[in-house]
């Protein structure tokens, strides 16, 4: 009841200050809760909102994102290092109404990313970005992985992971660096979408972040999966298929990172990883080497130690595809690029199979 109190009360102060007068097209206070009741973001049983219960307060290292409090003192603040504040906040909160309409929300002109660029960001994308940026980029990989040789394993390195959902970070492509970007190549940056359909909220809902079909099928006609979008005229597998979605395409690429991975740890360092999604730090030493995550290998004391350079810097790529489940519609071309590179600085070493990919 607390935060239905709460949030009715500022939808009605929001629409009474701004002259809203209700009308077909516009949601009422319910409208924008039920809404909001139905998202990720007012789910107080997920980990997101409950992994600190047994801490009684919420680190400022994490705030910003997983509470209400945290973003508010965030985005009323200079905002000098990405997604930080210097103090603890209250369990309780979820991402609520105040975290997205406080004064210091709507007053964003930039956002700074943990690659340490700061960008100009106006409107709804903004207050999006702040959260939706990752925590990594290739700047800490870099730094991690400094005077090291590529393929020496090094007991200083741990995986380094870029968060999760970090969907403005892939927008914004080279621009922010958010993936890791190999030395010597060129990145697109910021994926430009038609007018109209150009920021967070024209493609999510404000309120239950949800994408409908319907908002893609005036261009791309007869599509009836987000995977079946065909965004590029190139044929990045070599194979003649030039209508295949560019989900698919970006779904095999990453299935052939993930291979490839595998091959360079068994091959190269003489130490099996397999990776799993669903458990933290998502890599693992293989005991079988069947690259198969078992239960019993994918737990934290059987995360994977033996790291080098070149297979950190791929399997950083390899999860910021797999954390961002829409990159193949935020910026195709850019989670592309980090893949083939990713690929093609596996094959100097180990076996690959490179032939006919196009790197856009």
């Amino acid at each position: 009841m607390r935060v239905f109190t709460r949030f009715l009360s500022s939808a009605l102060l929001f629409l009474a200050a701004s002259g809203t007068a209700y009308a077909q097209d516009v949601p009422s206070p319910g409208q924008i809760l039920e809404a909001w009741l139905a998202s990720p973001h007012a789910d107080s049983t997920t980990e997101a909102f409950r992994h600190w219960d047994s801490e009684g307060e919420i680190p400022g290292t994490c705030a910003v994102c997983h509470s209400t409090p945290g973003a508010v003192a965030y985005m009323s603040s200079p905002m000098e290092t990405a997604g930080f504040i210097d103090h603890p906040v209250p369990l309780g909160t979820t991402v609520e109404c105040d975290a997205c309409h406080s004064p210091g929300a709507q007053a964003l002109t930039s956002v700074v990313f943990p690659s340490g660029v700061s960008v100009p960001v106006t409107g709804s994308s903004a207050v999006c970005s702040v959260c939706h940026q990752g925590r990594a980029s290739t700047v800490q990989v870099e730094t991690a992985v400094a005077e090291l040789g590529d393929d020496e394993v090094s007991p200083a390195l741990g995986f380094i992971n870029i968060h999760y959902a970090a969907a403005a970070a892939t927008q914004l492509g080279g621009t922010v660096r958010g993936g890791y970007e190999y030395a010597g190549q060129s990145y697109v940056g910021s994926f430009q979408h038609i007018a109209g359909l150009d920021s967070c909220v024209s493609c999510h809902g404000a309120h239950e972040t949800t994408v409908q079909l319907e908002t893609c099928t005036t261009c791309h006609q007869g599509v009836t999966s987000f995977q079946a979008i065909r965004t590029t005229a190139l044929d990045i597998l070599g194979r003649g298929e030039m209508t295949t979605g560019i989900g698919v395409v970006v779904d095999e690429l990453h299935q052939r990172l993930g291979a490839a991975i595998t091959a360079y740890s068994q091959g190269v360092n003489g130490a099996p990883v397999v990776y799993s999604d669903a458990s933290y730090p998502y890599f693992f030493n293989d005991a079988n080497a069947d690259a198969v995550p078992d239960a019993s290998e994918a737990i934290y004391p059987n995360r994977y130690q033996s790291w080098t350079p070149r297979l950190l810097r791929a399997a950083y790529n390899y999860q910021y595809v797999a954390k961002d489940h829409g990159a193949f519609a935020h910026n195709p071309h850019y989670v592309i690029q980090l893949m083939y590179d990713s690929l093609a600085d596996l094959a100097t070493v180990t076996d690959v199979d490179m032939a006919g990919l196009v790197r856009p």
